[in-house]
């Protein structure tokens, strides 16, 4: 009596579904980490701010395209600008510490303009803030 070998399948086959899923998720981590992990990166000090409130906005001075100045939204002629400027200032003074002149100056508006603006802000003791649009 002879007993036949019934062959169901290859007896050496993996199944390897599952572990192709594994090192999938392996290697896109070791790849994201690769990434962010620099080693040659320097370390600096960077400064830190120690409020989060941003400066009062008290006295806005615009330079629209034209060259024609504005203080608040009332128009100010080009040669009244620094007594207008340090007038508002003085005003400013009396009820804070020291103002802000927050300088709103279009793209096509001089840059000398701008400057002097500034100079003259620091010089009566205000901060200064030039926004360029």
């Amino acid at each position: 009596m002879k007993f036949r070998k019934r062959h169901k399948g290859e007896a050496n086959e993996v199944f390897t579904d599952s572990l192709n899923d594994i090192l999938f998720i392996l290697l896109m981590f070791f790849l994201i980490v690769a990434t962010l992990a620099n080693p040659n990166v320097i370390k600096v000090g960077v400064p830190r701010g120690t409020k989060d409130t941003k400066a009062k906005q008290n006295i806005m001075v615009s330079i629209d395209n034209k060259q024609q100045f504005y203080i608040g939204a009332t128009a100010v002629d080009a040669t009244m600008i620094d007594s207008a400027l340090v007038k508002e200032i003085d005003r400013f003074k009396l009820t804070v510490d020291t103002p802000t002149v927050v300088i709103n100056a279009d793209t096509a508006s001089y840059y000398g303009e701008v400057f002097r603006i500034m100079r003259l802000s620091k010089r009566t003791g205000a901060k200064v803030v030039a926004n360029v649009k």
